[in-house]
């Protein structure tokens, strides 16, 4: 009968330790998950804040090669070419 009581009390101890570790590791899992949403949110506002600076950097192309520079006179051409199409569009919808 003493041997049961020992068996049933080292089940006791060891089913004690697991809970424990398990709400050790729920904690961690949380602190991680709460880490990984941070790290997302500031993953999405780098995205944005790229897209961003890309936009005006090709302003700035833009802007620069319609300022003479002769490195990007074409592509300047083609953008204007594409603006004034999309203009004509717009006017011709209107004009129905």
């Amino acid at each position: 009968m003493g041997e049961l009581i020992e068996i049933v009390d080292s089940l006791e101890n060891k089913i004690s330790k697991l809970l424990h570790r398990l709400e050790v590791l729920n904690q961690a899992n949380a602190k991680l998950k709460m880490e990984l949403n941070n790290v997302l949110e500031s993953h999405e506002k780098t995205k944005i804040a790229l897209a961003e600076w890309e936009e005006k950097y090709e302003s700035l192309k833009l802007a620069s090669s319609m300022l003479g520079s002769n490195t990007n006179k074409t592509e300047a051409k083609l953008k204007i070419n594409t603006l004034i199409r999309e203009l004509d569009s717009c006017i011709a919808q209107l004009a129905e």
